[in-house]
């Protein structure tokens, strides 16, 4: 099993990254959950608890996995933080399918939760194979929100749709800086970036 070396300024970065991005995150959950409870009806209500528990997976999966020395457990934490980032996508198009579409969540609410199972499923059953696919998977399934764009034009003003394509163009971003291997700190950089994008998808959710 082999992971990527780096060195102890960019571990270092990484992991304040980490740390921080953890616990602002978990900070974030409470406050969501603990100002929407009894305010909002139980479907929104549970459609934020499946966003706060894939976003929260995210983060502590994240986590773990990089922060962790090398062997068989972080080769586990590996297939976990990469599925579990599937399950951070279908959850964070869950509130604002519950709440956007009047009719119910139709079919490309339904289609993008599973791809997402698909795609944990492979990264679960087949890691380290079919690495660029699940990239693919992960930019297409965060950007499959398309699909929905026009009941999300009508039923959420501007600023909630802004924070929406500023967070999908950063974790855009951020893929590119994961595949540049050879810049120094392209892992943090890519984390970093997915916290960004991750912060503008959670002050919509919270706008909702």
């Amino acid at each position: 099993m082999e992971f990527p070396s780096y060195t102890a300024r960019e571990s270092a970065v990484d992991g304040m990254l980490h740390g921080l991005g953890l616990v602002a995150g978990i900070a974030g959950i409470l406050w969501l959950l603990g100002s929407r409870a009894g305010r909002v009806g139980p479907a929104d209500f549970v459609a934020l608890l499946v966003y706060a528990g894939g976003l929260a997976g995210m983060l502590a999966a994240s986590a773990a996995y990089n922060l962790s020395a090398p062997g068989p457990r972080k080769e586990m934490l590996r297939r976990l933080d990469h599925a579990q980032i599937f399950v951070m996508i279908a959850g964070t198009y869950t509130p604002f399918a519950v709440k956007g579409l009047g009719s119910g969540p139709g079919a490309p609410f339904w289609s993008v939760w599973g791809a997402a199972a698909a795609g944990a499923f492979l990264k679960l059953a087949f890691p380290r194979r079919f690495e660029r696919v699940g990239l693919v998977l992960y930019l297409g399934l965060g950007w499959a929100i398309l699909a929905m764009a026009r009941p999300l034009w009508t039923s959420f003003p501007p600023g909630i749709l802004a924070l929406l394509v500023l967070g999908g163009a950063l974790y855009t971003l951020g893929a590119i800086f994961h595949l540049l291997e050879r810049l120094p700190f392209h892992n943090a950089a890519w984390h970093g970036l997915v916290l960004a994008a991750a912060a503008c998808h959670f002050a919509a959710v919270a706008t909702l």
